[in-house]
């Protein structure tokens, strides 16, 4: 066999490689080596612990993770979180829809008939009781109606009047006026 000649010194038995295979001896004092040696333990318990930390968190992001999963039949906290978003946007409609709703009725309640107030008297001198009466009915706008009811010894007559905007075309009497005001400011006087 051949070998080429690298400029390395040749080895006495003739093996070129026994120069890598040589092997180095280092003479370290007692005292480095100890202190070497208690370097490497302290090293070496430091991973241990670091291990040992790391391990922990690994188990309690395992165990977050099964949470978030949803283990044991349940759903994953994702897909819970999402089903209530959905059940919250499906509540913002209905409260969209309710509101529009109410200011629909706001509306159709102001031309309704809900602001009344009756007026009792004494329409003759000779009749005691307080048996005639004048009741206004209205809307928001002072829209409605007054009807008056005179009660006699003998006979009772009733009237009926329109008002717009807390008047009326006819002639009113003080107690229809009386009325008017009272079911324009929400107050009942009997």
């Amino acid at each position: 066999m051949a070998v080429a000649n690298l400029g390395l010194p040749a080895h006495p038995h003739g093996d070129p490689l026994q120069i890598f295979r040589t092997t180095v001896t280092l003479d370290f004092d007692l005292d480095v080596v100890a202190w070497l040696s208690i370097a490497g333990l302290a090293l070496a318990l430091f991973c241990l612990l670091l291990a040992v930390f790391a391990l922990v968190k690994v188990r309690r992001l395992r165990r977050n993770y099964s949470v978030l999963q949803g283990e044991d039949g349940n759903d994953s906290f994702v897909a819970a979180v999402s089903k209530k978003t959905q059940e919250v946007e499906l509540l913002r409609d209905d409260v969209r829809a309710t509101q529009t709703q109410v200011e629909s009725l706001r509306v159709d309640l102001a031309d309704a008939i809900r602001h009344v107030a009756v007026v009792r008297y004494d329409a003759f001198n000779d009749m005691g009781g307080r048996m005639s009466f004048s009741a206004a009915m209205l809307d928001d706008a002072g829209d409605g109606l007054v009807i008056s009811s005179i009660n006699g010894r003998t006979e009772t007559r009733t009237y009926a009047k329109g008002v717009k905007s807390g008047e009326s075309d006819a002639i009113l009497s003080p107690e229809e006026e009386q009325a008017i005001g009272y079911a324009q400011r929400g107050t009942k006087i009997q």
